[in-house]
């Protein structure tokens, strides 16, 4: 198993060139899995994880994310992306201090977003948002692991979906010490190019939630990185939800067909 140093430096490599995908799992079994299908890197999702303890996204307590961290990154070899969500605190210093746990755990990178998890004022406000930013940064300087920073605004997820604000507040996450910018839910290739355009050379992540891009148009506009966030498990999820009603409401078994057998299964994690 490589150290966290050689996860980080490989996670680094990664984004100086090329485009690549690294998909999100939700447990210890879906990171094997797709480490074994040959991704180069992974990232965890909060919405994933959420599901998993039957609570919904952003209701993991930090202790729970931390853990499941340290397990998510021991199990594979690649590099893992944290999805700290933001940072489990909402000032600075909280931030900073976060950060440094979850720096801690063996990941390569995690993203700190912008929004409050309030309905009302659900971005936090321009400067503050640039602080926590710049606190993350401090926090993984600190660890002296080399975590690489992802600063996420969180604008079309939330309601607010203005571009030009978008790229205002990565622009300034980038000035702030982010080594990677995303601004999740954009969907056009106007979008995507302006995104990448306004905070190059910097590297660009985009969430892939809907088929709107393949990899080879998003990496014709310069994206460098492309992730799923809690799609996959949505996919599973809809799997399951579909196969359970029917047995519950028509008392069939149509949708158990056609599925791999515990041999192959069992081969993946052997």
């Amino acid at each position: 198993m490589r150290s966290q140093d050689e996860k980080v430096d490989a996670f680094r490599h990664l984004h100086a060139e090329g485009c690549f995908v690294m998909p999100n799992p939700w447990d210890v079994g879906t990171a094997v899995t797709l480490e074994q299908m040959g991704f180069p890197a992974l990232a965890t999702t909060s919405a994933g994880h959420a599901w998993t303890l039957g609570r919904p996204d952003n209701g993991v307590r930090r202790d729970e994310a931390l853990e499941h961290l340290r397990q998510i990154a021991a199990a594979v070899d690649v590099p893992v992306n944290a999805d700290f969500e933001h940072g489990f605190a909402h000032d600075p210093d909280g931030v900073a201090v976060n950060v440094q746990l979850a720096a801690a755990t063996g990941i390569a990178g995690l993203s700190i977003e912008d929004s409050t998890g309030d309905p009302g004022e659900p971005l936090f406000h321009f400067d503050l948002a640039v602080e926590r930013i710049r606190a993350a940064r401090q926090g993984i300087d600190e660890s002296g692991t080399g975590v690489l920073l992802t600063g996420r605004s969180e604008g079309f997820v939330v309601g607010r979906p203005e571009l030009e604000e978008t790229i205002r507040r990565l622009q300034a996450y980038a000035e702030a010490g982010a080594d990677c910018l995303y601004a999740p839910m954009i969907d056009t290739a106007e979008q995507v190019a302006a995104v990448v355009a306004a905070v190059a050379p910097k590297p660009v992540n985009l969430l892939a939630f809907k088929p709107f891009m393949t990899v080879a148009e998003a990496a014709e506009l310069g994206v460098r990185r492309i992730s799923v966030g809690g799609t996959l498990a949505r996919v599973a999820w809809a799997g399951f939800r579909a196969a359970a009603e029917e047995i519950a409401e028509r008392g069939t078994f149509t949708r158990l067909t056609d599925l791999p057998n515990n041999a192959s299964v069992n081969a993946v994690f052997s």
